[in-house]
C-alpha cells in the first residue's frame, strides 16, 4: 500500500517489495491505496456555481464553495459540486433571512398596511397622507407606498402665495432703486445751487475790492506843484 499523494510506482512480485512514486502535478490520493494512477483533481466550474476555496495538493482533492449570492444543493465530503443562486423576494414580500453559502434567502409576504419592493428586511408601513396636510392619491399596496398630493385647492393657494412673493418682490426693488435715483438727482441739484451761491459770492467780493480801490484813489490830494526859479 501507498500512503496519501503517492500512488504504486511498481507493484510488488514474488522477489521485489511495492514501490511507490508521488503523485504527478492536478493529481491527488487522499488515503492509503494500491493505485497505479493518481486521482485528478478537482475543478470548480463557475457554470456550477463554484469557486476555489482551496487548492488541490497531492494529498487532498480541491474544496470548492459556492459563488456570492449561491448557496450549495450537493456536497461530497468537505466539498461542494453544485451551488445555485439565492431565491429573489417579489415585490410584496420581505426577507425574513438572508441567504448563506448553505441555505437559500427566506422570504414572507407583507401585511395589510404595509408594503415591500422584495429586498427590504421588514416591511414598512404606509405613508399617513392626512398626518401630512396631503391629499392620498394612489392608495399604498404590499409593493408600493401611498401616494400623496395636494388638493387643487391647495395648490391654487400655494401658486397663489408664490406669485404674491414674487410681486412684492419686484415691488420692493423697483422703489429701492427710484428712491436712490431720487436721492442721487437732488444731490446734484442741491451741489449745483451751492456751486452757483460761490460764484456769485466770489464776483461780489471782486467788484467790492474794485471799488474800494477806485475810492481810495479819487481821495488821495495831488502832489504840490514845486517851481523853481
Amino acid at each position: 500500500m501507498c500512503a496519501p499523494g503517492n500512488r504504486v510506482y511498481w507493484a510488488c512480485a514474488h522477489d521485489v517489495s511495492t514501490t511507490c512514486g508521488p503523485c504527478p502535478e492536478s493529481t491527488f490520493t487522499d488515503e492509503p491505496n494500491d493505485l497505479s494512477e493518481c486521482i485528478k483533481c478537482t475543478e470548480c466550474d463557475l457554470k456550477r456555481g463554484l469557486r476555489v476555496s482551496k487548492a488541490c495538493t497531492r494529498s487532498s482533492d480541491t474544496v470548492c464553495e459556492p459563488l456570492e449570492r449561491f448557496f450549495c444543493t450537493r456536497r461530497h465530503k468537505h466539498t461542494c459540486r453544485l451551488a445555485v443562486q439565492h431565491s429573489e423576494c417579489r415585490p410584496g414580500q420581505y426577507i425574513i433571512q438572508a441567504g448563506t453559502g448553505s441555505t437559500d434567502t427566506v422570504c414572507a409576504d407583507c401585511t395589510a398596511d404595509t408594503y415591500s419592493n422584495g429586498s427590504f428586511s421588514s416591511c414598512k408601513p404606509h405613508t399617513k397622507c392626512e398626518a401630512l396636510g396631503l391629499t392620498e392619491i394612489n392608495p399604498g399596496t404590499q409593493s408600493s407606498d401611498s401616494e400623496c398630493g395636494y388638493t387643487p385647492a391647495a395648490t391654487a393657494i400655494a401658486v397663489g402665495a408664490i406669485v404674491t412673493v414674487i410681486i412684492i418682490t419686484v415691488i420692493s426693488v423697483l422703489t429701492i432703486k427710484h428712491m436712490r435715483k431720487r436721492r442721487r438727482s437732488h444731490w446734484s441739484a442741491v451741489g449745483g445751487q451751492i456751486d452757483a451761491e460761490l460764484s456769485d459770492n466770489a464776483d461780489d467780493s471782486f467788484q467790492t475790492t474794485q471799488n474800494r480801490s477806485s475810492s481810495l484813489a479819487s481821495s488821495t490830494p495831488p502832489s504840490p506843484t514845486i517851481y523853481h526859479g
